[in-house]
């Protein structure tokens, strides 16, 4: 029985806290992606050619091939640009023709980027006309790309997205400068705690429905690079907003490279244990790279990662084409299919007595069944409760899933969560 932990981790491998020296965390993040680089080609394995989609990353459209071999050439440059210039260094040229070049470099770099990838709108709309249907008044909802997405892909995140969940979503770009520069710019966001402009946008924007009386909900999404600057805005809305305010906030987030995710409790002695944020979900191929680090490596240390975490077997980093087409499959009609292999996975909830301590001691958790299990997801039939009870399925577990087709989530029976009103 193939089964995937959820909830373990090696304890001797505690990473530093997320407020530790900046140029600290950037050497240990230099160290981590070493550690992981194995996983690296499954960013974009599976490439599914023959069956992608017209809204998939790799759907052979002129969109789509334009932005991927812009990238490629961008990268190819890119690397031949920051190798070139301790070269220019060690051969002792002018100081002066030296920053020229670094000037003229970046400066076709960005020209590049904003003229041919970005566009000039940091806000986008989803294009699909929403369904007619009553309760979604009071809701906003919105999504944050990750790394090298340009104007055209987040575009097709966003329909994808509203698709799936009957809502109209409004994407925040999150500009590309290339792959590599991105990179880069994830490592200075996440060690040096630096907000970059669409991170300001942002927190305007979720700040401003948050304290709109007449929007009762707050939705944001976030992939990749996208879940560094939600965790960023998620910081200074816990600093500027009250509790009641931001319970009405929920965070979904897919393939998140944070390295913290925080959600404290509105008080110690609160039983049950209500959390300021209403509701927080991750999801992770188990063999993305960006996952293992960001999600999968800091989500077991106490108090740094809150939220429930739900892993697929599987490589791919993709928004649309890895994840949103496996977790929340569209059929021909742009409706989100009733059964999926990864939704109709059971959950087998077994603990062992080193679990048991943990959490005994960790009272914080955020996820809380009743006893307090490890998690395990099996796509293996042999799974099945033995005693005759009902299996419980990835699907009974997840709020998001609620949401599909303009659903509304409502409780599930027979559970409890820490963060109250329900399980999902």
């Amino acid at each position: 029985m193939s089964l995937i932990r959820l909830f373990r981790r090696d304890p001797s491998s505690t990473p530093l806290p997320y407020t530790a020296s900046p140029l600290l965390l950037f050497f240990r993040d230099i160290l981590l992606l070493l550690r992981y680089s194995w996983a690296l080609p499954g960013i974009l394995l599976p490439l599914r050619l023959g069956h992608t989609t017209p809204l998939d990353e790799l759907y052979l459209s002129f969109g789509s091939l334009i932005s991927f071999l812009v990238q490629v050439v961008l990268t190819i440059a890119q690397i031949a640009f920051l190798v070139s210039i301790p070269l220019m260094v060690i051969f002792q040229l002018p100081a002066f023709w030296i920053f020229v070049y670094i000037a003229i470099a970046l400066a076709l770099n960005y020209a590049v980027c904003m003229f041919v990838l970005n566009g000039f709108e940091r806000i986008l709309v989803s294009n699909v006309p929403e369904p007619k249907q009553q309760g979604h008044e009071g809701e906003c909802w919105f999504f944050i790309n990750g790394v090298a997405n340009s104007q055209y892909w987040l575009q097709n995140n966003i329909d994808q997205l509203a698709y799936s969940f009957g809502r109209k979503i409004t994407g925040i770009h999150n500009r590309t400068a290339g792959l590599i520069f991105d990179l880069i710019e994830c490592l200075i966001q996440r060690c040096f705690s630096y907000a970059t402009g669409d991170i300001r946008s942002a927190y305007y924007l979720l700040k401003r429905e948050l304290l709109n009386p007449n929007c009762d909900k707050v939705v944001m999404i976030l992939h990749s690079q996208g879940g560094i600057e939600g965790s960023l805005v998620i910081d200074w809305l816990l600093d500027e907003l009250p509790q009641d305010l931001l319970h009405k906030l929920e965070v979904y987030t897919f393939g998140n490279a944070a390295n913290h995710f925080n959600n404290p409790r509105q008080s110690s002695t609160c039983q049950p244990i209500v959390r300021s944020i209403g509701h927080i979900e991750h999801y992770a191929n188990s063999q993305d790279a960006v996952s293992h680090l960001g999600v999968l490596h800091f989500t077991n240390v106490p108090n740094r990662y809150l939220g429930r975490l739900f892993i697929r077997p599987g490589s791919g980093h993709m928004m649309n084409q890895h994840y949103l087409d496996n977790m929340f499959t569209l059929g021909p009609d742009h409706k989100v299919l009733e059964s999926n292999e990864f939704m109709d996975m059971e959950v087998d909830m077994t603990w062992s007595e080193s679990d048991k301590l943990l959490n005994k001691r960790d009272e914080n958790r955020e996820m809380t069944l009743l006893p307090i299990p490890n998690i395990e997801i099996s796509n293996s039939s042999e799974s099945r409760q033995s005693n005759g009870t009902q299996a419980w399925r990835v699907k009974d577990f997840s709020r998001l899933w609620q949401y599909r087709n303009g659903g509304t989530p409502g409780r599930a029976p027979g559970l409890r969560q820490e963060n109250d009103r329900s399980l999902l």
